[in-house]
Parts: structure tokens; C-alpha cells; sequence
């Protein structure tokens, strides 16, 4: 082996210990988080400052450490395939390339971040001071930013001031993986998890549905929509107008009390029925909660494409959506959805198809519809019947009970292995 081919064997050694050390970098400082962080330098303070100044700015050393990556790998390719070349002539390709994959692939990749995975807290101490004062390298991060802002020049036109990009499902796996590692609480991914997906909620997937929505008539007095009020327990009350398809206002609860108690409770309701909001249906929640704290209104009426009432939402229906079902005193006692010990579901039909798709760990296409009525429905392409079933996903949804051409409750089992009919049967028996 002449001079040149071992000076190019050292630096590829050179290299291989360089992508070790890069490879436990990356992985143990991508699984550290802030308060682990403050955990494990109380007692190193010489660490502190450079694990801290890390973590809290991933986005200044991730880049630069996968350029030099990226530089060590192409170097040492190189250099192997030309002392191969050297050494075993026409193969030396051939052989540089199978040793480049089995030694650099298990050495530099495969060892070093399974010892990072297993050693997180070691490996982000191990890397914290040389990986800072690395990145902290001016021309390094220059160049390491100039590359990453052509991309996003290159990629949906995004300029240079957009760092790499995460999306909504990446983010939602860092949350599960957090939770995982007890790094935040249970009930904290769930929040986070209804916050992103409340900004694609709309109001058709949130409202009352118009058969649902207690609604007093125009003819009706005080007094009368007084009662109706108490007896649902309802602070608001839309009022129809001449038209029992139309809504013209809004009947407060308070102002009906005040004026049962002035004596003027003969007189009709729409003498107190105030302005009333209307929306689309596919009016964002996230926009309509906004629009409810500027504008000071708790109930808006939902409206489909005709201008038809759709439904109604209310403050609480919204928010109902970020930290899940509110009951109070008035609520009736129903579960929209019942468990059963063998797997068994029972579900209400105007229960959001979505959140019975992840109660079963299913996918269920949705755009035509909202509810498990409307699923139900739209796969018979008729009026369902009790004990009419449909097999989905290895599921049986069987229609319990009908109430004109709604839906009430559905019972969903795994589907059984001869056929549906004997799931048809056994709830119609029941």
C-alpha cells in the first residue's frame, strides 16, 4: 500500500468516528426536552449552558450537524472507492461500495444511535459542549443556512425565513411519543390533539341538528315560551317566524322572567325576541368561537347552501370540541356511546362518525356525512329499518332503533365470520 492510499485509509477512519460521534449526537439530542435538560445539569453545571442553548434552539444545530453528515458521508464514499480502486483494481468499485454499506451502515449508524436511544441523557451530555461549539462555527451555519433557505425557495415558494417543516401528523407522533415518555401528561396530548384538529372542525360537525332544536313558535306568549324555557332548561330560544322553517329571533330566558314577573307575560314572545345570528355550515369553529367572544353572542343558527335551517351551535358546543363533553344540571343522563364486555358499541345516531372511527381504529370516509345516522344511511341508500346491518372494517353496524327517518342508536360488533344476517337477527330478537 503506497503513501497516498494510507494517508485516504486514515482519513476514512477518521471519518468513521466523526459519523459515530454525529450519529449518537443526533439521536441523543433530538430525544431531549427541556425539563429533562434541567434535570440532568443540576449537578454538571460545565454542561448546563451548552445542553440548555441546544434544546432550546434545535433548529441552530440540526441543520448544520446533518450538512457535516452529509459532507463525512460523501467524503469518506469517495475515499473508499478510490482506494478500493487502488487496491482490487476493476472490482474495487464492487467491493468499495459492499464494505462502505455493511461496515459504515453498522458502525456509524446502526450501533451509535441504538446506544443513543438506549442512553439518551449520556449521549446529549457526550455531544452537548462539542456539537455547540461545532455549529457555532460561522461559516458552517452560513453555508448550512443558505442551503436551507434554497430549498424552501424551491419548495411551495416558501422564503427564506421558514425553517424545516413538521406536519400535523409528525407533530401529532412527537406529542404520542412525549406522553409515552411521560414527558407531559395524558390529558394534555388529548387537549393538544383537539387543538389541532379544532382548526378543521366546521359547524355542521358540531351543531344541533334542526329535529333536535326546541323552537318556539311565533303564536306563543311569554309565558308560554317562559315554560318551554324551564322545562328544557335553556337560557335561549330560538323563535320562528310566520314561516315554521324560519328563525326570526332569539328569546332570552332572563327577559321573559323579568317580564312573567312584570305581569306582562299575555303578550307575544316576539315583542322580546332579540337579533339572531346566522352562519354557514361550513363556517370554521375555530373562526365562529372568535367571532362569538368579539361579537358577545352565545348561539348562532346554522344555515345549509338553500338558506334552509341546518342547526344551531352554541359557545359551549365549541369549546365542547377543545376539552370534551360538559354536562351540567339540566343534561340529560344518555352516553352516546355504551361498552360492553365482549367489544360490543352502542352508539347514538348523532354521535360524529369521526369519533367512532377512532373509538374502533378505523378509517371511515366522511365527506358525504357527520353522524354514525348518516353513515348508516348512506351506505343502505335508503330509510334504514331496525335490524338492518352493514359489515365495514370487520365491524357490524346494526340499527337498534328508528324514530321517523333518523337514526337513533346503532350497535356496532366485531363483524361475525359467516355473515351480518345473524348480527341483523340477534338485535331484532333483542
Amino acid at each position: 500500500m503506497n503513501g497516498a492510499n494510507l494517508v485516504m485509509l486514515l482519513v476514512i477512519i477518521v471519518l468513521l468516528f466523526a459519523l459515530i460521534f454525529f450519529a449518537i449526537a443526533e439521536m441523543g439530542l433530538s430525544k431531549m426536552t427541556k425539563p429533562r435538560a434541567a434535570a440532568i445539569t443540576e449537578d454538571k453545571p460545565r454542561i448546563e449552558p451548552s445542553l440548555t442553548a441546544l434544546v432550546d434552539n434545535p433548529e441552530g444545530w440540526i441543520n448544520p450537524l446533518l450538512l457535516m453528515v452529509n459532507v463525512c458521508q460523501t467524503v469518506q464514499a469517495t475515499l473508499t472507492g478510490i482506494v478500493a480502486g487502488n487496491l482490487f483494481g476493476g472490482v474495487g468499485v464492487a467491493v468499495g461500495v459492499t464494505l462502505n454499506v455493511i461496515v459504515f451502515f453498522v458502525l456509524a449508524e446502526a450501533v451509535p444511535k441504538t446506544y443513543a436511544v438506549l442512553n439518551p441523557d449520556r449521549a446529549a451530555m457526550i455531544a452537548a459542549r462539542p456539537v455547540r461549539a461545532l455549529t457555532a462555527f460561522p461559516p458552517l451555519r452560513m453555508i448550512s443556512a443558505g442551503l436551507i433557505g434554497l430549498t424552501n425557495v424551491l419548495v411551495k415558494g416558501r422564503g427564506l425565513e421558514s425553517g424545516p417543516f413538521v406536519s400535523e401528523q409528525e407533530f401529532l407522533g412527537i406529542v404520542e411519543a412525549a406522553a409515552q415518555d411521560e414527558v407531559i401528561e395524558h390529558e394534555e396530548r388529548e387537549l393538544i390533539e383537539s387543538i389541532i384538529e379544532f382548526g378543521d372542525t366546521v359547524a355542521r360537525e358540531v351543531m344541533v341538528p334542526r329535529p333536535d332544536m326546541v323552537i318556539v313558535a311565533n303564536t306563543a306568549t311569554i309565558t308560554d315560551a317562559l315554560n318551554l324555557g324551564i322545562a328544557h332548561g335553556f337560557s335561549r330560544l330560538p323563535v320562528s317566524g310566520s314561516d315554521e322553517d324560519d328563525i326570526v329571533g332569539l328569546a332570552f330566558t332572563k327577559d321573559l322572567m323579568r317580564a312573567e314577573r312584570e305581569g306582562r307575560g299575555d303578550l307575544p314572545v316576539l315583542d322580546l325576541a332579540r337579533d339572531v345570528t346566522f352562519i354557514p355550515e361550513n363556517k370554521p369553529v375555530a373562526r365562529l368561537m372568535r367571532e362569538m367572544q368579539d361579537s358577545k353572542f352565545h348561539i348562532a343558527i346554522v344555515a345549509d347552501e338553500y338558506g334552509d335551517i341546518a342547526g344551531l351551535v352554541t359557545l359551549e358546543d365549541c369549546l365542547e370540541e377543545l376539552v370534551g363533553e360538559i354536562v351540567d344540571e339540566y343534561d340529560a343522563e344518555e352516553h352516546d356511546i355504551e361498552r360492553f364486555d365482549d367489544g360490543t358499541l352502542l352508539v347514538d345516531g348523532g354521535l360524529n362518525i369521526g369519533d367512532v372511527a377512532d373509538e374502533l381504529g378505523i378509517d371511515i370516509p366522511n365527506e358525504d356525512f357527520d353522524s354514525v345516522g348518516g353513515f348508516v344511511f348512506s351506505a343502505l341508500e335508503r330509510v334504514p329499518e331496525p335490524g338492518d346491518a352493514i359489515d365495514f372494517e370487520g365491524f357490524a353496524f346494526v340499527v337498534e332503533s328508528v324514530e321517523g327517518r333518523r337514526v337513533r342508536r346503532v350497535r356496532i360488533t366485531p363483524a361475525p365470520q359467516d355473515s351480518v344476517e345473524d348480527s341483523a337477527a340477534e338485535a331484532s330478537s333483542d
